[in-house]
């Protein structure tokens, strides 16, 4: 009796771990079957994510601070989130309209005397001997006036007129709807997180519940992260601007530069095209062009493949490779959108396989 006892004993341990992991199994295959049938459906809607996904992380940020003010304070925390909004709002307005009237007028700028601006270019490139390309012989002048001409070509297709005006209105609808639902984020974003909560089945809630506690602390180092980098674009375009290239509203460049870069691609695009028109304007000659373009690559390499993936891997506790292998194969599969998630994605995997192998590594 008691030498089967001691065996019933010895083998419970083993029985256990047994069990243990089928439940781990049953969990994690639970897990892959719900990413994935997420990642589909994100897919066929990365269309319309952008305009949620802004405000949402933007919200985000903003959470604990709305909460440990209403918590100090003992006032309706609604009021802070509506000063959020308006401050939010009224400083994005105005910002724009100061950046756009200027923008604007360096641009009409620009327009009014285009070609003679780059047959200075051009004959500072080819200088005064004509180009023979493919059995032709152009100079400066026709040079010129071809790419002119092929570029009102372009732009006189109605296609593409079509094109750039449903744009346009889109563009303008997604400002509106993403002030629209960061109003809603502020106000309500422990109902919305609450919510997305309850989805998830009863029986799996505890779990969700650990690898939320791991995952939260770990995206708030990201996303200030992201505020570092956006400070260091501000600074190193405004040294490079002001400094290098000597090009007027230096300060107001490096600002558009370090807020469009938080609109991964998008953003950062707009504000080297913003400034390369400036300082088109302002150019001497050839040199000034490759001079700007030096500054832009150097700009970006420093940004996208050493400060953005060191820093943003620092804070979230990342490798550089992997932060840049998830931003280029966000964009590929779920373009702007799946840039902007694939850092967080990442770190909800790290999360929720550290929680199911219990892993209490950081």
């Amino acid at each position: 009796m008691k030498a089967a006892k001691r065996k019933a004993e010895d083998e419970r341990p083993a029985v256990d771990r047994d069990a243990r992991r089928l439940i781990d199994l049953e969990e994690a295959r639970a897990v892959i079957i719900a990413a994935a049938a997420l990642a589909i459906f994100l897919y066929f809607i990365k269309l319309i994510l952008l305009p949620f996904l802004l405000p949402a992380v933007l919200a985000y940020i903003c959470t604990p601070l709305l909460d440990w003010l209403a918590a100090r304070t003992r006032w309706p925390r609604w009021l802070f989130a509506v000063l959020f909004f308006a401050v939010f709002f009224l400083g994005g307005a105005l910002f724009a309209e100061f950046a756009g009237t200027r923008m604007i007028a360096e641009a009409r700028a620009v327009a009014a005397d285009l070609q003679g601006t780059l047959e200075r270019f051009a004959r500072g490139a080819l200088g005064n001997q004509p180009l023979h390309l493919f059995g032709n012989t152009v100079d400066a002048h026709q040079l010129v006036q071809g790419l002119l001409a092929r570029l009102r070509d372009w732009l006189g297709q109605s296609d593409v007129l079509a094109t750039l005006v449903s744009y346009s209105l889109v563009a303008v609808m997604g400002v509106f709807l993403t002030a629209v639902l960061l109003f809603y984020f502020l106000i309500s974003g422990h109902r919305v997180a609450r919510g997305i909560f309850w989805m998830v089945p009863p029986h799996r809630r505890a779990l969700a519940d650990r690898i939320w506690q791991r995952l939260d602390p770990v995206l708030t180092r990201y996303f200030i992260g992201i505020i570092v980098v956006m400070i260091y674009a501000t600074a190193a375009s405004y040294v490079g601007l002001k400094y290098f290239l000597g090009i007027e509203h230096a300060v107001l460049l490096a600002l558009l530069t370090g807020i469009l870069e938080t609109v991964p691609v998008i953003g950062p695009t707009s504000a080297a095209i913003i400034a390369g028109l400036v300082s088109l304007r302002t150019a001497t000659g050839f040199m000034s062009i490759i001079d700007y373009a030096l500054y832009a690559t150097a700009l970006r390499l420093s940004i996208d493949q050493f400060i953005g993936p060191l820093v943003l891997g620092t804070a979230a506790h990342v490798h550089p490779v992997l932060i840049i292998f998830c931003f280029l194969a966000g964009g590929i599969v779920f373009g702007i959108p799946g840039i902007i998630m694939a850092v967080p994605v990442a770190l909800l995997i790290k999360s929720t396989l550290a929680t199911l192998y219990g892993d209490e590594a950081d």
